[in-house]
């Protein structure tokens, strides 16, 4: 007997690394909900058009969606899904709970939570994946005598809905993903299927680090990449051409793979010109006082007081990375970063090699936005600052999958 592809869901999509990922594990996507156009049609361009990968409803426009809105409106297409889902993948967006910035207890989107337990409540999927900040799990400073963390309120209310739920803090450096990236992650599975084959949300942690050298050796991956590793092939010493989707600017062109992990991503890819690879334009001002940070600042660490007063800089964060370290936690601002060997801020896909996005997964839209519609619009660096490393979501897949399927 053939086993099926099991289904799932994903909400807070973004432009598609946890799709991604369940894509390349084998599962078949029923819809993504994602409410930005920018990021949704990033996912459109690599996973509906091109892949075909979501069967998609009929009764759900195939379009950037909102949440609450797919709930008030289309209530009873979701409760008829009950028993035809596997799996409700993906959390809603982290910035009011990021320790990055300021965390906003007040932030609208924290009140998305709400909207995505009734989302959970109406469906009722086998399992449930999701991911967020480390600062969900931590209470707000004016409340941290009364109330709970974010992650805890989500953990009582799953298990009222007959989930047996485990929450942990994962760092995507230790599943080869050339990134210091610390997330919580929260597995739900419903308590009849843990029941019939007896698992647990917490066999998901044991299993997925269990079977991560394997997973690895398999793709002929490397179990610690370095940033080198990811991106010392994208170079801009390589040479130069127009960039065909951004007037008056350059973009770099590839050298020969230098590592196990380039080999990898590269598959599949355009053989010349690697996408949204397109240079800033720094001043000359800008690219001395970059190359000043690549000589004189410790690698991978922000920049030291005297540099501050030395450059008038007022930044909160800049830090001169190292070819032979894992990169910080990639951002949605490129300028938080100088590369290590030139001097300029990384390309969108340097960035997108660091959250291991293969380099045939094209990013469309803007590159930048900013003043007023820095909070509207989601360019190409937000998209990918803002996604869950499909590297680490394949192997989420291949874990997930592996104990549905006696369900």
């Amino acid at each position: 007997m053939v086993k099926r592809h099991p289904t799932y869901i994903d909400l807070f999509a973004g432009c598609g690394g946890l799709s991604l990922g369940l894509y390349k594990s084998g599962w078949n996507g029923l819809f993504a909900l994602e409410k930005s156009p920018g990021a949704f049609n990033t996912l459109k361009h690599n996973l509906i058009d091109n892949n075909n990968h979501f069967t998609w409803p009929e009764w759900l426009p195939q379009q950037s969606l909102d949440i609450d809105q797919i709930i008030n409106d289309f209530k009873s297409n979701l409760i008829n899904l009950r028993g035809k889902v596997d799996l409700v993948a993906g959390g809603p967006p982290c910035q009011g709970f990021s320790t990055a910035g300021r965390r906003k207890e007040n932030d609208v989107r924290n009140g998305l939570i709400k909207s995505y337990l009734r989302f959970i409540m109406y469906v009722q999927p086998k399992v449930i994946f999701f991911e967020n900040v480390k600062g969900f799990t931590q209470k707000f400073e004016k409340h941290k005598s009364q109330g709970l963390a974010y992650s805890q309120y989500v953990l009582k209310v799953l298990k009222r809905f007959g989930y047996e739920v485990e929450g942990q803090m994962i760092n995507f450096s230790n599943f080869g993903i050339p990134q210091k990236r610390t997330r919580f992650i929260l597995v739900g599975v419903r308590k009849d299927l843990a029941a019939k084959n007896n698992i647990s949300a917490k066999l998901f942690f044991q299993y997925i680090s269990d079977k991560k050298n394997g997973f690895l050796n398999k793709n002929n991956l490397p179990q610690n990449p370095k940033l080198g590793d990811a991106i010392s092939d994208l170079l801009k010493e390589n040479g130069l051409m127009e960039t065909p989707d951004r007037k008056n600017f350059k973009s770099g062109l590839y050298s020969r793979p230098k590592s196990k992990y380039q080999k990898y991503l590269r598959k599949k890819s355009n053989p010349t010109l690697p996408n949204s690879h397109s240079y800033p334009k720094h001043k000359p001002s800008t690219e001395r006082k970059f190359n000043y940070f690549i000589q004189n600042n410790e690698p991978n660490k922000n920049i030291d007081l005297s540099t501050r007063i030395k450059f008038n800089i007022n930044k909160h964060t800049i830090i001169t990375l190292s070819e032979n370290h894992v990169a910080p936690t990639i951002t949605t601002l490129p300028d938080d970063y100088v590369h290590y060997c030139e001097p300029r801020i990384l390309t969108v896909r340097e960035l997108a090699r660091i959250q291991s996005f293969p380099d045939w997964y094209e990013f469309v839209g803007k590159y930048t936005t900013g003043g007023k519609f820095r909070t509207l619009e989601t360019p190409r660096y937000t998209q990918v600052g803002n996604a869950i490393p499909p590297l680490f979501a394949e192997q989420a897949g291949i874990v997930l999958k592996e104990m549905i399927q006696n369900g």
